[in-house]
């Protein structure tokens, strides 16, 4: 059975191990959303990750309605981006650009447009009368096709920029699960109704990806049990394992899911979990996420349920976890109050261990 610590290929890539970095959103951009040179400390910092999946990354104005989140779809975010890539790579690490459009969850105070979805619904908030998200309208198909080419020219300008592949933000209720989740797509032409119509939009925008960027450096991330920012489906069964079907057949790189639990830490659910399901139906790299320790990592490989793991919030205040992991160093802790600020604090600012031990 594989270690944690052994290289796997994952399509065209080449990870030195097994310990994926999950996508995590750290608010560092500009108000441009344009990455900022702080960034390309942060991502050096974790190179030794098997491969860096980077935080969710929008693919156009449209599709980001999120403060300070990082961008790709013009020649300023794809120049920014260069030296931060081209950090990762001489430390010897690889490195994904995730490609995110974030549908109804697109903030109108940000991007200043309405929101764009499967159906016109409204995304919940903790606090109804302060809920910051749009009514979003139901997208035209002329708009799901500028959509999908939205994907796919964002995987063109990651590949300029350097990236060694790219990942479709299909999960945590962002406009590809919009898509597939029957709570948030009411539509009833051919992308609503059926799993397979729902199914469909996700399939177009990887098919265009591939052609962008090639089978072997597409991936995508799913979260197929539970509800996540308001999307939920009444039978998930139904519409994600077909899901995997169709991207095992289309050859993706790697599937990654972010899996909740009934007692997890960030999100819960008792929506049993459907990776031993995909797992027979998806025959390339599984990748699985969310509170993992390194003895379950390891037995999730041994199992065979997983080829690898994307460990996410461990990288904050670690950014030697995989140092950390293989040595049974103590892990730091991070500070959930500077996950989302602005400055240096919290981000780059957390030292390797042995520079922590001198």
């Amino acid at each position: 059975m594989p270690s944690l610590f052994d290289p796997i290929e994952l399509g065209a890539i080449r990870a030195a191990n097994r310990v994926l970095m999950a996508p995590l959103t750290r608010t560092r951009a500009d108000a441009n959303h344009v990455p900022t040179e702080m960034m390309i400390e942060y991502y050096r910092q974790r190179a030794g990750a098997g491969v860096i999946i980077s935080e969710a990354t929008g693919i156009s104005p449209q599709g980001l309605g999120w403060p300070n989140a990082p961008g790709i779809w013009n020649d300023a975010q794809v120049e920014a981006w260069k030296p931060i890539i081209e950090a990762v790579h001489k430390e010897g690490g690889k490195i994904v650009a995730q490609l995110w459009h974030q549908g109804r969850l697109a903030r109108p105070d940000v991007n200043k447009l309405q929101p764009l979805s499967a159906s016109a619904t409204r995304a919940p908030y903790p606090i109804p009368e302060k809920n910051p998200y749009g009514e979003a309208r139901a997208a035209t198909l002329d708009e799901i096709k500028e959509a999908i080419e939205q994907y796919a020219q964002a995987a063109r300008n990651a590949l300029k920029a350097g990236f060694d592949g790219v990942q479709l933000h299909g999960a945590n209720g962002y406009l590809i699960d919009q898509f597939l989740r029957d709570n948030t797509n009411l539509r009833d032409d051919d992308y609503g109704g059926s799993p397979e119509n729902r199914i469909r939009f996700m399939k177009e925008a990887v098919q265009a990806v591939i052609a962008a960027a090639g089978a072997e450096r597409t991936s995508i991330r799913l979260s197929p049990n539970g509800e996540t920012q308001g999307a939920d489906d009444s039978n998930p069964e139904a519409v994600f394992i077909p899901a995997a079907k169709v991207l095992d057949e289309l050859g993706i790189a790697f599937l990654e899911l972010r899996e909740q639990s009934p007692d997890g830490t960030f999100g819960a659910s008792s929506v049993p979990k459907l990776s031993p399901q995909i797992r027979k139906v998806f025959t390339r790299p599984l990748v699985l996420n969310q509170d993992y320790t390194l003895e379950k990592a390891q037995a999730d490989l041994d199992s065979g349920l997983a080829d690898a793991i994307a460990f996410g919030r461990a990288f904050i205040g670690n950014p030697d976890l995989v140092d950390r992991l293989r040595e049974g160093l103590p892990l730091a802790q991070d500070n959930p109050k500077t996950w989302y600020s602005k400055g240096p604090e919290g981000y780059i600012d957390y030292p390797a261990y042995k520079a922590e031990a001198a």
